[in-house]
């Protein structure tokens, strides 16, 4: 677990299924991210097991429930992920809709960037995200990141905006 000044960042479990179900249908969560497909708790665990809890036991981190100190109410969630199809581990965030533009994701996402140099060893960091999507851009590069390029990416080939960061020794 690790603590910041308003959050809780705890690794997702499947404790979290009825919150990820609301995440995952979020409409900023299919325009942004993608649709899952995640329909019921069934399908929220299941996603947990196979994309989130598979990849921390494969690499140590990954996705991050943020919790709110003050009242445990869970407002998103930060991660580290390290895909076959992308070059570098990419940080991510995701709100729910009542809590943006509060500093959340900012405050998570920084604590986890701090943790993927001190913690899990990592010597950079990556981001990505559509041309339309100007809030996650500003976050990005709030976060240090620079734009280098445009990829492709995923099965329907979306061409995404690519950010770097590189840890100072």
């Amino acid at each position: 677990m690790m603590t910041t000044e308003r959050l809780y960042l705890t690794p997702m479990s499947l404790e979290d299924a009825p919150f990820v179900l609301e995440l995952l249908n979020t409409k900023e969560w299919i325009v942004n991210i993608g649709q899952r497909n995640v329909h019921s708790i069934s399908d929220a665990k299941r996603y947990i097991q196979e994309k989130m809890i598979l990849h921390y036991e494969k690499n140590g981190y990954g996705n991050f429930l943020m919790t709110r100190i003050e009242d445990g109410a869970k407002l998103g969630c930060v991660s580290l992920y390290n895909r076959d199809d992308v070059d570098g581990v990419d940080i991510g965030f995701a709100m729910l809709p009542q809590y943006v533009r509060q500093g959340y994701a900012y405050e998570g996402s920084k604590a986890i960037m701090e943790s993927a140099k001190s913690q899990f060893g990592l010597t950079s960091v990556c981001a990505f995200t559509s041309k339309d999507n100007i809030a996650s851009q500003k976050l990005i590069e709030r976060l240090g990141l620079r734009f280098e390029k445009t990829i492709l990416f995923g099965e329907d080939k979306e061409e995404l905006l690519y950010y770097t960061l590189i840890f100072p020794a």
